[in-house]
């Protein structure tokens, strides 16, 4: 059985490394500890969009919940570049959309925007999304 491990501290040479050359595991951790621990939040989020450069979708989605992460600990993201990755995210990433509304959910809350509020409805009412 897998016991819950608290997530590591990391600094930005050691996400960077983990980015090039790290373990699956690594990589699908890393936004989350990138958005928890790292000293600059806009380091933080270059960890995380390009965590969504990943070909797996479960790393996509955790670059999403790592944005939210730096939203709710510094109020902080540059919403001219994580909006277009996380719309993108939620509309094709059907197996992890789940955590995907939750982040952007969060992001809204934190940040007081309203990204793809009206798509997350409708996915959450069960209608088509009309894009």
């Amino acid at each position: 059985m897998n016991r819950y491990r608290p997530l590591e501290p990391v600094g930005y040479t050691e996400a960077l490394n983990i980015l090039n050359c790290g373990t699956s595991e690594e990589k699908l951790l890393l936004p989350l500890r990138a958005g928890e621990y790292m000293n600059s939040w806009k380091d933080a989020q270059e960890i995380c969009i390009r965590s969504f450069e990943s070909e797996d979708p479960q790393i996509r989605a955790n670059a999403a919940l790592g944005l939210s992460y730096i939203a709710r600990n510094t109020g902080r993201l540059e919403n001219h570049l994580v909006e277009p990755l996380l719309f993108k995210e939620l509309i094709s990433n059907e197996q992890y959309r789940g955590r995907i509304i939750d982040a952007i959910c969060d992001i809204n809350l934190f940040m007081g925007c309203h990204i793809a509020e009206k798509v997350i409805a409708e996915y959450q009412s069960g209608a088509p999304a009309d894009l």
